[in-house]
């Protein structure tokens, strides 16, 4: 079972930027401990999120061997609750990027207010070596609906 916190790439600049969304459904099993009269969308996850989104932006590069691993979140800042059943948006930038880490600034935002940020820091090892395909699902799904003639 892989654990998909993205939903929907909507927008790709390959290996510069990526806009996805994501709505948490509320039937989650967590969302009974988390917290039963008030279920919110634990901060951990929320920076998993913005973490898998930034993964898809690197993954995105041409001819990638190699499948990003966050390996520090640096300044996450929860600016509101996130409650099952909200759409928000996730976005993640590139600041830099060698062939062994990459820096990225990642936020998510609900109907255009911010509610997460973080700085992530990400390693590099090879999607052979970790049983990864080489094409991300979520990846091959935008690519497939935004290519000339597919009718996005």
């Amino acid at each position: 079972m892989r654990y998909r916190f993205v939903d929907r790439i909507i927008s790709l600049d390959p290996g510069l930027s990526i806009q996805c969304q994501m709505t948490w459904p509320r039937d989650l099993e967590i969302f009974a401990d988390h917290f039963p009269q008030f279920p919110v969308v634990p901060g951990v996850l929320l920076t998993e999120m913005m973490g898998q989104a930034a993964g898809l932006c690197l993954s995105s590069r041409p001819h990638e061997p190699n499948s990003a691993m966050l390996i520090q979140i640096k300044n996450a800042v929860f600016r509101d609750w996130v409650r099952p059943g909200e759409l928000l948006d996730i976005r993640a930038d590139i600041l830099s990027s060698q062939s062994r880490l990459a820096r990225i600034k990642a936020s998510t935002e609900r109907d255009g207010a911010q509610v997460a940020t973080a700085e992530l820091l990400f390693a590099f090892e090879s999607k052979d070596r970790l049983g990864l395909p080489d094409i991300d699902p979520v990846l091959l799904e935008f690519w497939n609906r935004t290519k000339p003639g597919a009718g996005a």
